[in-house]
């Protein structure tokens, strides 16, 4: 190479891609050796015109795939086939206990459990009816009176007020109809004495009671102590001048035998309505009335109460 000629000493050296040509292959230009591009690039430059075309070359390689399902290939092997890899078998869930499917146990003993308070309401239903009242002319422990309402209204006492009661009257210091007398001959009498009210059967006779102190209007008992023999009386109960809705039953409570008067005691109630202030109750033996008792005290109760 001599000074001011940088290149090649002859044409296809200084052109490299020489051998590509016509004029190039004339000058024996070859390509060369090592090919071109990356280090071991399989792509060759060829001579222009020398590539065929229409003509299938070598079909690409696939890369290896995996096998049947479940077995790896050569190219990749999964964690579980490695030693100490994790299990190839799923873990099933539970059905049963916590964290699972639904607690039959659970759910059954809750089913039993509502079925339990059903029946033990309808028994207490069906107790707790036995006790209603009954209405009028009604026998309980003790005998009672005919109503003239329906059901009994709450006692003051269980409307949390104090509740009214009246002293309880001997019948000798009720006002007395002529031909009605006392005694103290039958034995059994609670009054003062042992002093009762008697020959009350007759048309006509009657004892009147005026009671004084009466807090409000409303429902009130009035109890009868009273004693007969044999079968059941009934008398006409006045209040305020009008006559109660229905007799007084005096039935033979006790069951006493006729005319044994002394084993005969027992008590009534009505369930009148009272105004505030003074009232008057009578007892008198009206027409159609069984008047055949002797009367021993009366007293007055707040509310519609048996006792």
């Amino acid at each position: 190479m001599t000074p001011g000629n940088n290149g090649a000493s002859t044409p296809e050296d200084d052109d490299p891609f020489g051998y590509l040509y016509a004029d190039g292959q004339a000058n024996g230009a070859q390509p060369p050796s090592g090919g071109y591009g990356y280090p071991n690039s399989v792509n060759r430059v060829r001579p222009v015109g020398s590539r065929q075309y229409g003509q299938q070359g070598p079909a690409p390689q696939a890369p290896p795939q995996q096998g049947a399902f479940g077995q790896p290939s050569a190219h990749y092997a999964a964690p579980e086939t490695l030693p100490g890899g994790a299990p190839t078998a799923r873990t099933q869930p539970s059905r049963g206990g916590r964290g699972g499917g639904p607690n039959t146990k659970g759910l059954l003993i809750g089913a039993i459990a509502v079925v339990a308070a059903v029946v033990i309401g309808i028994g207490v239903a069906m107790l707790s009816g036995d006790d209603d009242d009954k209405g009028g002319n009604e026998a309980g422990p003790s005998p009672t009176a005919t109503q003239a309402t329906g059901e009994p209204s709450p006692s003051a006492s269980e409307s949390g007020e104090e509740e009214f009661k009246s002293p309880t009257i001997d019948a000798k210091a009720l006002r007395l109809s002529p031909g009605v007398t006392t005694a103290s001959d039958v034995e059994g009498a609670e009054a003062d004495g042992g002093i009762y009210v008697t020959n009350l059967n007759q048309p006509g006779a009657s004892v009147t009671w005026t009671v004084d102190g009466i807090p409000k209007d409303g429902p009130y008992t009035v109890f009868f102590r009273y004693s007969t023999a044999g079968e059941a009386q009934s008398m006409t109960l006045t209040v305020n001048g009008r006559p109660f809705g229905s007799k007084l039953n005096m039935d033979n409570w006790a069951k006493a035998k006729d005319g044994d008067f002394s084993k005969g005691w027992t008590k009534t109630y009505a369930w009148p309505t009272l105004t505030e202030g003074t009232n008057t109750i009578s007892l008198s033996c009206g027409e159609g009335d069984k008047c055949n008792v002797l009367l021993d005290q009366v007293w007055i109760k707040e509310g519609q109460v048996k006792e």
